[in-house]
């Protein structure tokens, strides 16, 4: 069981904070608390710097890698200088983009700090698949269309077989899901070959690159046209792709299949 976040006044701490999908003013109050507090924190790519901008002067800011498809520190190498630095007396923000549960490895750090006996909290972040809709006006479940939502990772861990997409296909269109897929640029082909087996093909489709941002791209197609669009408009990592009959009515105002622009256009 993770301690409750209530106070940075202990040392030799560990707190895991979501630093949101991008915006910096997307933060919330408990993770700007923590990042203040903080002595040393531990930062992703894919953090915005505006958000260091909470952190002490005095605070030791490191950064720790992590983007999807490009060189990364070793995982095993960041739950060591988290172990470290609480272990002497530090007060450690591990600050990662989006939500430290939802494919951040927070999961992992957890166990790690636990087993090493470094108390540790965790402040939730927005995750970038609520985002990424949320910025084309459309929700993730709608009583008439989306009984539910699926988040779904589009890139296995070495030696895993991955995501059964035929089958989540087939239990999206019988139980009206949305499906938010991270991390799934590089695989498109296949995802959607194989969604295609279980889903219609003129199934709604959105991918958002770099949701919230100033320079968030988005493109508005079907599924039958998800990876051909990739291609055309040179959408890549970090991308958020949905799935479902929640973007019907952003793809019905599109002609004659896609749209592509910038937050700032």
């Amino acid at each position: 069981m993770t301690h409750s976040f209530s106070s940075f006044s202990a040392r030799g701490h560990v707190t895991l904070v979501g630093a949101g999908p991008g915006d910096p003013e997307l933060l919330t109050l408990k993770a700007v608390k923590a990042i203040q507090q903080a002595t040393v924190l531990l930062v992703d790519d894919l953090v915005n710097d505006a958000v260091l901008a909470h952190a002490s002067p005095s605070a030791r800011i490191v950064h720790v890698g992590k983007r999807g498809g490009c060189k990364s520190t070793p995982q095993s190498f960041i739950e060591k200088l988290m172990v470290t630095a609480a272990q002497e007396g530090e007060i450690v923000v591990r600050l990662k983009g989006g939500d430290p549960f939802l494919f951040g490895r927070g999961g992992e750090e957890i166990e790690h700090l636990q087993a090493a006996g470094v108390p540790v909290s965790v402040v939730n972040g927005i995750t970038a698949g609520l985002a990424a809709v949320t910025s084309l006006g459309v929700p993730l479940t709608h009583r008439e269309h989306a009984h539910g939502v699926v988040f779904v990772t589009g890139h296995a861990k070495p030696g895993d077989a991955g995501t059964d997409w035929r089958a989540l296909a087939a239990t999206a269109f019988q139980a009206r899901l949305t499906l938010v897929i991270y991390m799934g640029v590089s695989g498109a082909a296949r995802i959607q070959n194989e969604l295609l087996e279980g889903l219609p093909a003129d199934t709604p489709v959105a991918i958002i690159q770099s949701a919230s941002l100033p320079q968030q791209r988005q493109a508005v197609c079907t599924l039958a046209q998800l990876h051909a669009t990739i291609v055309r408009e040179q959408l890549a990592s970090p991308s958020v792709i949905v799935v479902g009959d929640v973007l019907a009515g952003v793809a019905a105002a599109v002609a004659p299949a896609t749209v592509l622009q910038s937050r700032t256009a």
